[in-house]
């Protein structure tokens, strides 16, 4: 704090900043950056793929950061466009429509050891240099998932060169494949990005499944301060909008939808998302707190027809705020606080659930607010929690026999078999 402090108080007292060598933190507020453009028939890069958007990128971000403004007209890609530092990636709306190609997968027949830097394809039919690829594989060691993103970059018949070299064994033994999946937006230990009136469209029904920890229609690793404004993320088979490690991260206004995990993923170690007046519907879950998720607030959001659960907090996320939602037809719970048991104080303790509307939760046995394990010191205030379809039976809130203090105050409870069921004094 004291640290913090100390900065804000030089910060105050800079009164005409100058751009000063190596200083990014205090520079001017220029009223010009560069601006380039793409388009699909005419603009400073003209092209119809995630190489001409990523060409420009490259651009702006190598003359110290600035706008790329994408007409509109569907963008067809076949890899990530990689995002950096102080770049806006700014499309003409719904109008501007990035589409990931059909996935192919294939073995390897050859082994890759982990200091590799090229696979041999079992059949390379429909692969290209350019392509983005995700390699999977069991750990021989420990039977784990391996996982590697990559690109591919060169090749000599079925045997293509990787952009960077693998750090694990890709044996034949684990079952080691290749498949053209990746993340549409993505982005490594970046900050101060702005991505603005776009849809992204995952095309699922002809993709493979790849995990939220991996990619999604926007995927971030080690990355800070993100604003997400006013995209449509769709149909991505895995997550919509995923960060991971990621701090200082707002969404807002977008809609996520139609993805087969999760809508939105503020990820592990995740500190301070603003996740605001957005839009999760028809996924396995709308919103979802990942592990060690704090300080966020998650505010106007509508979570609509979610499979399992509206909003689910886990793994010791703590001290976040959820307010003022919409959270409305979830398949199993609308709001979930996860049984996280294995360490000492794992639980997603100190959040608050204010002044929401939670409406015909889950199914016949469906429960509302459902806190799990020892799960503590949770404040759940103001809501208007209902069921109108048949009571069943359906619970407005349960609250797990080994959870600790909950603070439940002025919420209008109607419509369930069971209001509360307080198990603890059971």
């Amino acid at each position: 704090m004291l640290r913090a402090g100390l900065r804000a108080q030089e910060s105050s007292m800079i009164r005409n900043p100058r751009a000063t060598s190596g200083d990014h933190r205090v520079e001017p507020n220029w009223d010009e950056r560069l601006t380039l453009t793409v388009g699909q028939e005419k603009g400073d890069i003209v092209g119809k793929t995630d190489k001409a958007i990523q060409a420009a990128v490259d651009m702006v971000a190598r003359l110290g950061g600035g706008t790329v403004k994408i007409a509109p007209g569907t963008y067809q890609f076949r890899n990530c466009v990689w995002l950096s530092s102080r770049v806006r990636l700014v499309g003409s709306g719904a109008e501007t429509v990035l589409v990931k190609s059909p996935s192919n997968s294939t073995k390897l027949i050859e082994d890759s050891d982990w200091y590799d830097q090229e696979v041999t394809l079992a059949d390379a039919r429909g692969f290209q240099v350019g392509d983005g690829i995700c390699l999977e594989t069991k750990n021989p060691h420990n039977g784990g998932r391996d996982v590697f993103k990559g690109t591919l970059v060169a090749r000599s018949g079925n045997r293509f060169k990787l952009n960077k070299p693998l750090r694990q064994n890709f044996w034949l033994t684990g079952g080691a494949k290749l498949s053209t999946l990746f993340p549409l937006l993505t982005s490594e230990f970046t900050e101060d990005v702005a991505i603005e009136n776009l849809a992204l469209d995952g095309n699922a029904k002809n993709n493979e499944l790849l995990d939220g920890n991996y990619a999604g229609c926007i995927f971030l690793q080690d990355c800070n301060r993100y604003k997400i404004r006013n995209v449509e993320a769709r149909n991505y088979n895995g997550d919509g909008i995923s960060w991971q490690v990621c701090h200082d991260v707002v969404v807002e206004n977008c809609y996520s939808h139609d993805h087969a995990n999760l809508g939105l993923h503020p990820g592990s170690g995740s500190q301070r998302p603003v996740i605001r007046n957005n839009r999760v519907e028809r996924n396995w879950i709308g919103i979802f707190f990942c592990w060690g998720v704090k300080y966020g607030l998650a505010e106007n959001n509508k979570a609509i027809d979610n499979r399992d659960f509206g909003i689910s907090i886990g793994h010791n996320d703590t001290d976040n705020v959820v307010r003022n939602n919409l959270i409305q037809g979830s398949g199993k719970v609308g709001v979930l606080f996860r049984d996280e048991s294995g360490g000492k104080d794992f639980f997603p303790n100190r959040n608050t659930i204010e002044n929401n509307r939670i409406l015909n939760s889950g199914p016949a046995d469906g429960v509302a607010i459902d806190i799990q394990g020892k799960t503590r010191d949770i404040s759940i205030v103001k809501n208007e929690i209902r069921e109108l379809r048949e009571p069943m039976h359906r619970t407005g809130i349960r609250i797990s026999k080994h959870a600790g203090p909950v603070t439940l105050a002025t919420n209008r409870i109607e419509g369930f078999s069971v209001a509360i069921s307080d198990q603890r004094t059971a």
